[in-house]
């Protein structure tokens, strides 16, 4: 089901609040990102937005990139990945698959290839199993590269992956020698 506009402007102030910067509307995180629902309800709406449990769920629901998990009695919400601000999302370490898909914009290449992919301001390095979903990645960013990782390299040389929730790829780093520009 597609979002409304205003559903997909509220998701993306979820995301600044539960990943970034949880004080813009006065909630705290704990040390696994939890926000605690009614405190996020309150500060949404002294920032101004309308929000109720219904619309919240549907946000969670529907968002397109499955960013956002309640815990089981829905009293708590966190981001899934994606964090700038020190968490544990409590991931799960995985094997990847053989190959993994990395979106980028084409002025970036040179430095990737100088220092490999680098989480810069977050936690980890994001990678998707889908070409498709890394060329929108990119494209976000200017003309969209799709790198291809060999992923199974990596893991049987002993870096570390995991899978967030809504099944994004992570690591810490991909060194230049996994990567192949395509």
């Amino acid at each position: 089901m597609k979002q409304g506009k205003q559903d997909v402007e509220l998701g993306r102030f979820l995301s600044l609040i539960l990943r970034h910067n949880p004080g813009a509307v006065g909630v705290k995180l704990d040390a696994n990102g939890w926000a605690d629902v009614e405190e996020l309800l309150a500060g949404l709406r002294r920032a101004g937005r309308v929000v109720d449990m219904d619309i919240l769920e549907r946000i969670v629901r529907e968002n397109n990139k499955q960013r956002y998990s309640f815990n089981e009695d829905h009293s708590k919400i966190r981001a899934n990945q994606g964090h700038s601000i020190a968490v544990d999302v409590e991931l799960k370490v995985e094997a990847p698959p053989e190959y993994l898909y990395h979106g980028t914009a084409a002025r970036s290449v040179d430095s990737i290839r100088k220092q490999g992919i680098t989480k810069q301001s977050r936690q980890h390095v994001h990678l998707t199993e889908e070409r498709e979903t890394a060329a929108r990645v990119g494209g976000r960013h200017g003309k969209p590269v799709v790198l291809t990782l060999r992923a199974g390299a990596m893991h049987r040389d002993g870096f570390i992956f995991y899978r967030s929730e809504n099944q994004v790829w992570l690591c810490d780093h991909v060194p230049w020698e996994y990567i192949n520009v395509k």
